[in-house]
């Protein structure tokens, strides 16, 4: 007979879980390096093309900030697949990182906007 054990999620546990997390940067915020607005453009809802740099260590191009019904938005670098549908290559994990890369690269916007 085989025996299940359930192992009870005491407040120790879970300081445990929390440490192991943080030593492997699951609560880090990405640090955004440089952020280059590469083409400002007029015509459309597209209004620019930009790359940036993530902790001097990763570079993402072809993000895109496009003019949506109510705001201003980032989009991610995609791609077409074969049915048609768009799909990110890259992408934030959590709505924190999206947030936090949204709003740098929206400032960034907004000053090569006003430098103009």
């Amino acid at each position: 007979m085989h025996i299940l054990r359930l192992r009870a999620y005491t407040p120790t546990h879970k300081a445990r879980r929390q440490n192991r997390r943080r030593r492997n940067g699951a609560d880090r915020i990405i640090n955004i390096t440089d952020v280059k607005i590469r083409r400002l453009l007029h015509d459309g809802r597209l209004r620019a093309r930009v790359s940036a740099k993530l902790d001097d260590a990763i570079a993402l191009h072809d993000i895109k900030v496009i003019e949506g019904p109510n705001r201003l938005f980032v989009a991610m670098p995609s791609r077409r697949d074969d049915n048609g549908v768009y799909r990110d290559i890259v992408h934030p994990i959590s709505s924190q990182e999206r947030n936090a890369i949204e709003d740098r690269i929206l400032s960034c916007y907004q000053s090569s906007l006003a430098a103009q």
